[in-house]
C-alpha cells in the first residue's frame, strides 16, 4: 500500500510539474492578442517536437536493450571462466601435492619453489664455470701464441678483453652480483695484456735500437720500415680495445682524466724520458728552480726535432689504422704531433707535480713558474695546435691541472695578488709619481701622473698574467680581486686628495685650521691648479684605458660569458664566494639583466668619470675665483668718461688689468700644456663667462663712457682675447664673450653730424643717434637694427642698457637716459628765512624742531652722496637745492601743486615715464604721523586747523614757487649749467 501511495504521490506531483511547464510555455509564447494569431504555427512546432522526442525515445529503448543483453552475455561469460580457473587450480594444487608428496598446496608450492632455486643456482655455478673455463682457455691460447705468432695472440685477447667490457656493462644491471667474477676476468685480462705488451714493446724497442732512435737524423728503408711499421701496428691492436672503451664513456665520466697515449708513442718515449731525467731531475745544472723554462723549452726542442719523422712515417699508419673507426675525428689518435705530444706531457706532468710544493712557499719562483707553464700551453694550443682530444672544448692545459686538479690556485691568486698591491704601492710611494708626464702621451692628449701611467702598465701585466688562464671563475676572481681592487685604491686616493683640496681651501677650513697665507696662495696659484690637474688628467687616462680595456676581445668574451652565466644562474656563486649581485656591484649594474649594454669596467670606469668630471668643476671655480679676485681693483676705477684724444694704436693696457691678464696667462699656458683642447675649451669658455660677468656687471653697466674711454675698455678686453687665442687658437677669446663684444661694438657706435656722416671720411655705417633712436623706439625697431649691426646675442633690453651708457646720450636725454638722485630738502634755516619761520605746528619748541628734523636731513643726505660715489650714480648737489629752495614756505594753504618735469619735458624734448612725480599723502590715517615733541599722536584735524589747510596731506608739500625752484635746480644740473641761486626776495 506504502509503495502504491508513494507512486501515486510521484505521479501528482509530476503532473504538477508538467502543468507549471506548460503554463510557463504558453505565457512566454502567447504575451499579446497578436500572438493568438500564430497559434495554429505554435501547435504545428508543438506537434513536431513531439514526433522527434518520440524518435529519440525509441532509439533510446533499442539502444538500452542491445546493451542489456550484451551486460547479461559478458556477466554469464565470466562467470563461467572464473568457474574453468577454479578447476585448473584444483587440478594445478592435486598434482603438486603428489609431485612434492605434500599434504597442503601451501607445502607443495614452497617445496616447488625450493627445487627451482636449486636448479636456477646450478644454473649460474654452470655458467660460472664455463665463463672461466673461456678464460682461462683464451689466456693459455694468447700466452702460448704471442711468443711465436703475436697476431694469432690478439684474437684471443680481444675476445677476452670484450668478456671484460660486457661484464662490467651488465653489473649495474644485476645490482653488482658477481663482483668476485668480473674482479678475476679483468685482472686476467690486465695481466695477459701487460705481458703481451711487455712482449710487443721488447720487439718494438729491438727494431728502434736498430733505427738508432732517439737521434737527430732518423731515416727508415726498406726492411727496417716494415719491422717499425709492423711492431707499431701490433701495439695498437693491443690497444684497440682500451681506446674503444675510453671512446664509449660518457664525457662526464672521463672529465679530468689524462688522454689516452699511445703504446707505440710511448715506447718510443721512454728513451726521450730518459734524457729528460738526465737533464733536470738529477744534479745538472740545468735542474734549477728558478728556470723552469729550461725543460718547458727542452720539450719544445723535442717537438720540433722529430716532428717531421713522425709527419712522414707515423701519420701514414695512424690514418690507416684509425679512419674507419670512432676515434678517426680524434686528433691525439690521428695526428702524429698531437699523438707525440700526448706522450711528452706525461714526464711533464712528474716533474711540475714534484717542483709545486717546493715553490710554494717562495712567491717569485711559484708565480714565474706558474707563468712559464700557461706560456708553454698557449705554445702547445697556439703553434702546435694541439686539443689534448677535445676539438671543441680545446686543451686545458697543464697549468688548469695544476691549479684547479692540484688545487695550486688560491695559492697563486695570493702571491700575485701580494706582488700587484706591493708593486702599487712601490709604484705611489716614488718621490716622482704624483708629477705630470709630458711625455708618454700624444701632446694633444691630456697627461697624466707617473702614477696613473705606472698603475696602467701594473694592471696590463696582471692581465698578460691571467690571459691565458681557460677557467672563467678564475679569470674573473684575478679581475676582481686585483685588477679592480686596485683601481678602486687609486680612485680613493685621487678623491681624498681632492677632499683635502676642497676642504682646506674652504673659508670655514680657513678660519678654523688657520691656513696661512702662504699656504691659500699656493693653493689658490699654480700650485693648486697643478694638484688639480694631476688628479683630473689620471683620471681621464685610466677612464680612457677601461673604456679601451671594455673593447678588448678578451674581456669582451669574458663579459659574455658573465652575462650567460648570470642569465642562467639559479643562485649559486659564480666566482669562488661571489654571488651575481657582488660581481654586478664590482663590474656592471647590467650583469644578469636583458640589457645589451654594459661591459666589464662600467662601475668602475663610472667611478673615475665622475671624479673627472668634479674635478673639471673644481678647477673651473678655482681659476673662476682667482680671476675675478684679480680683476676687482679693475672694477673700481673710473676713466671712462675722460675726454682725451689718444689714438687707439698708442693705447696701453690698463695697468689695474695687468695682473689679471699675466694670471691668465700663466694659468692658460700651463693648462694648454697638461689638457686636451676639448677639456681646455670647457674650462676656458666658463672662465671667459665668468670674466663676461665681471666686466659687464661691474665695468660696462656700472660706468658711463665717452669715445676715449670705449677705445681704452676696447684695448683692455682685446688683451684679454688675444691672452685667450694664444692657448686656445684665433678667435676662441672672443667666442667665449660674444654678449660683451657685441656690447662693445653698440657701445663704441661712432656719433655722426648732421650730414650722417662721422668724423672721419669713410662711410662709418649706423651712427649712435639712428641706432639710439631705433632702439628705443620699440622691441621689434630694435630687433632690426641689432639684426643689421650684425648682434645676435644682445637682446632688446640689454642693447638699450648698453646704449644708457654713452655719455653723450647721458648729456642729450637727461632723465629718459639715465637716472638721477634727488637728495632731501632742508626746511626754513633754522634762525628763520626771507618768508619768516612758520610751521605746521607752533609752540615755543617749533624751532628745537626743526633744528632736529634739518640736522636729520643733512645727515641723509651725507649718505646718499657717500653710496652715489661708490656706485658711480649722478646726484644734485644738496647745496644747490637748498639753496634755490631756501624762502618758499611748506604748509601754503589752497597751494597748486604742478606735476614736476612738465616744462623739462617741453624743453628737452623728452618723455618723462610714469611714476616720476611727487606724489601727495593722500588719505593719511589717524594717528599716522607723531609729534616729535611730545611722542604722541598728531592729531590730523588739529594739525589742520593750526596750519589753516582742509587737509593733512598738504602739510609737508612745498608751495608752487617751491616746486619751480625743485625744477630749475634739476634742470640746470642735467644740461650741466650753473645751479641757480637762493630767491631775491
Amino acid at each position: 500500500m506504502a509503495e502504491v501511495a508513494y507512486r501515486t504521490n510521484a505521479s501528482r506531483i509530476a503532473d504538477e510539474e508538467r502543468d507549471v511547464r506548460v503554463e510557463d510555455y504558453l505565457n512566454d509564447k502567447l504575451q499579446n492578442n497578436t500572438d493568438l494569431a500564430n497559434i495554429d504555427s505554435l501547435l504545428e512546432d508543438v506537434k513536431a517536437q513531439q514526433v522527434l522526442l518520440q524518435q529519440q525515445l525509441q532509439e533510446a529503448k533499442i539502444i538500452l536493450d542491445e546493451t542489456t543483453k550484451a551486460s547479461v552475455a559478458h556477466s554469464n561469460d565470466l562467470h563461467q571462466r572464473a568457474r574453468q580457473f577454479k578447476s585448473q587450480q584444483n587440478d594445478i594444487d592435486r598434482r603438486l601435492m603428489i609431485v612434492t608428496q605434500s599434504e597442503t598446496s601451501d607445502d607443495a608450492v614452497r617445496n616447488f619453489d625450493s627445487s627451482m632455486e636449486s636448479l636456477r643456482k646450478l644454473d649460474v655455478a654452470k655458467e660460472y664455470m664455463e665463463l672461466l673455463t673461456e678464460v682461462q682457455n683464451l689466456s693459455t691460447v694468447a700466452r702460448h701464441n704471442f711468443r711465436k705468432s703475436p697476431q694469432d695472440a690478439l684474437q684471443p685477447y680481444l675476445r677476452l678483453q670484450s668478456l671484460v667490457n660486457a661484464l662490467k656493462d651488465a653489473q649495474p644491471a644485476a645490482e653488482d652480483a658477481a663482483p668476485h667474477l668480473v674482479d678475476h676476468v679483468d685482472r686476467t685480462a690486465r695481466t695477459l695484456w701487460k705481458q703481451m705488451k711487455d712482449a710487443f714493446a721488447s720487439e718494438f724497442e729491438a727494431t728502434l735500437k736498430k733505427m738508432q732512435w732517439p737521434g737527430k737524423d732518423v731515416t727508415l728503408d726498406g726492411q727496417l720500415e716494415r719491422e717499425w711499421t709492423d711492431g707499431i701496428k701490433k701495439l695498437l691492436e693491443l690497444q684497440g680495445p682500451e681506446l674503444d672503451a675510453r671512446d664509449s664513456q660518457t664525457a662526464d665520466s672521463t672529465k679530468g682524466e689524462e688522454p689516452l697515449v699511445l703504446l707505440p708513442l710511448e715506447v718510443m718515449a721512454k728513451s726521450l724520458e730518459l734524457r729528460f731525467k738526465y737533464h733536470f731531475e738529477g744534479d745538472r745544472p740545468t735542474n734549477k728552480l728558478d728556470k723552469p723554462e729550461y725543460f718547458l723549452s727542452h720539450v719544445i726542442g723535442l717537438l720540433n726535432t722529430y716532428d717531421d719523422f713522425f709527419a712522414i712515417y707515423l701519420q701514414p699508419v695512424l690514418r690507416e689504422h684509425f679512419r674507419k673507426s670512432n676515434l678517426a675525428l680524434t686528433s691525439i689518435y690521428i695526428d702524429s704531433t698531437s699523438a707525440l705530444i700526448t706522450s711528452l706531457l706525461p714526464m711533464l706532468r712528474r716533474k711540475i707535480f714534484v717542483l709545486m710544493p717546493q715553490v710554494s712557499q717562495q712567491p717569485q719562483l711559484f708565480s714565474h713558474l706558474i707563468h712559464e707553464l700557461m706560456r708553454f700551453d698557449v705554445s702547445l694550443r697556439d703553434e702546435w695546435n694541439y686539443d689534448g682530444g677535445h676539438a671543441i672544448e680545446g686543451w686545458k692545459g697543464l697549468t688548469w691541472e695544476v691549479l684547479v686538479k692540484k688545487d695550486w690556485f688560491g695559492r697563486w691568486l695570493e702571491v700575485e695578488k701580494n706582488f700587484a698591491l706591493s708593486r702599487y704601492q712601490n709604484i705611489i710611494d716614488a718621490p716622482e709619481s704624483g708629477e705630470i708626464d709630458y711625455d708618454s702621451v700624444d701632446p694633444g692628449a691630456t697627461k697624466p701622473t707617473y702614477a696613473a701611467i705606472r698603475v696602467n702598465d701594473l694592471l696590463e701585466t696582471v692581465t698578460d698574467r691571467y690571459r691565458p688562464l681557460t677557467s672563467f671563475s678564475r679569470k674573473l676572481r684575478f679581475l676582481i680581486d686585483i685588477q679592480i681592487t686596485i683601481f678602486d685604491r687609486f680612485h680613493s686616493r685621487f678623491h681624498d686628495s681632492l677632499e683635502a683640496y676642497l676642504a682646506r681651501t674652504s673659508s670655514i677650513a680657513r678660519t678654523v685650521q688657520g691656513v696661512s697665507r702662504e699656504t691659500q696662495a699656493e693653493l689658490q696659484g699654480l700650485g693648486g691648479l697643478e694638484r688639480l690637474c694631476r688628479i683630473y688628467g689620471s683620471a681621464e687616462y685610466l677612464e680612457k684605458k677601461m673604456r679601451d680595456w671594455s673593447d678588448d676581445v678578451f674581456f669582451l668574451d669574458l663579459w659574455d660569458e658573465l652575462q650567460d652565466r648570470a642569465r642562467r644562474s639559479t643562485g649559486k656563486n659564480l666566482a669562488g664566494p661571489m654571488s651575481v649581485e657582488d660581481v654586478a656591484e664590482r663590474t656592471s649594474s647590467t650583469v644578469g639583466s636583458e640589457e645589451d649594454s654594459g661591459a666589464l669596467f662600467d662601475e668602475t670606469a663610472g667611478a673615475y668619470r665622475r671624479l673627472r668630471v668634479r674635478t673639471e668643476g673644481v678647477i673651473q671655480d678655482m681659476f673662476i675665483y682667482s680671476v675675478r679676485e684679480s680683476l676687482r681693483p679693475y672694477g673700481r676705477i673710473n676713466p671712462w668718461s675722460s675726454l682725451s684724444a689718444e689714438s687707439y694704436a698708442s693705447l696701453s693696457l690698463t695697468a689695474e688689468l695687468d695682473a689679471t691678464v699675466q694670471q691668465l696667462n700663466d694659468y692658460l699656458s700651463f693648462l694648454s700644456k697638461v689638457l686636451a683642447q676639448a677639456p681646455l675649451r670647457r674650462v676656458v669658455r666658463q672662465v671667459a663667462l665668468a670674466m663676461q660677468a665681471f666686466l659687464w656687471d661691474h665695468v660696462l653697466m656700472r660706468y658711463t663712457f665717452s669715445s676715449s674711454g670705449i677705445a681704452q675698455f676696447q684695448r683692455d678686453v682685446e688683451v684679454i682675447w688675444e691672452t685667450m687665442d694664444r692657448c686656445l687658437g684665433e678667435g676662441q677669446g672672443e667666442i667665449g664673450m660674444r654678449k660683451l663684444k657685441e656690447g662693445l661694438v653698440l657701445l663704441g657706435l661712432p656719433v655722426k653730424n648732421n650730414g650722417g656722416e662721422g668724423n672721419g671720411d669713410e662711410d662709418v655705417g649706423l651712427g649712435l643717434w639712428e641706432v639710439e633712436q631705433r632702439v628705443f623706439r620699440n622691441n621689434e625697431s630694435g630687433r632690426e637694427v641689432l639684426d643689421e649691426l650684425g648682434l645676435e646675442v644682445l637682446s632688446e633690453s640689454e642693447a638699450r642698457h648698453v646704449l644708457e651708457r654713452r655719455i653723450e646720450l647721458v648729456n642729450a636725454k637727461g632723465s629718459s637716459g639715465k637716472a638721477v638722485v634727488l637728495p632731501y630738502v632742508r626746511l626754513y634755516p633754522d634762525g628763520g628765512g626771507v618768508g619768516g619761520p612758520r610751521f605746521c605746528v607752533t609752540g615755543s619748541d617749533a624751532q628745537a624742531m626743526r633744528v632736529r628734523l634739518n640736522t636729520a636731513v643733512d645727515q641723509l643726505n651725507s649718505q646718499l652722496v657717500a653710496v652715489a660715489k661708490q656706485v658711480s650714480v649722478d646726484i644734485v648737489n644738496p647745496n644747490d637745492l637748498n639753496a634755490a629752495f631756501d624762502g618758499y614756505r611748506f604748509c601754503e594753504s589752497n597751494s597748486n601743486i604742478p606735476w614736476l618735469f612738465d616744462d623739462i619735458e617741453n624743453e628737452l624734448g623728452g618723455q618723462a615715464s610714469e611714476g616720476a612725480y611727487l606724489s601727495t599723502a593722500e588719505g593719511t590715517a589717524s594717528g599716522a604721523l607723531t609729534n616729535p615733541l611730545t611722542n604722541s599722536p598728531l592729531d590730523p584735524g588739529t594739525a589742520a586747523t593750526v596750519a589753516g589747510l582742509s587737509s593733512l596731506s598738504n602739510i609737508f608739500h612745498p608751495t608752487k614757487d617751491g616746486h619751480t625752484a625743485y625744477e630749475k635746480v634739476l634742470k640746470a644740473h642735467i644740461l650741466g649749467q650753473p645751479a641757480p641761486g637762493p630767491p631775491s626776495s
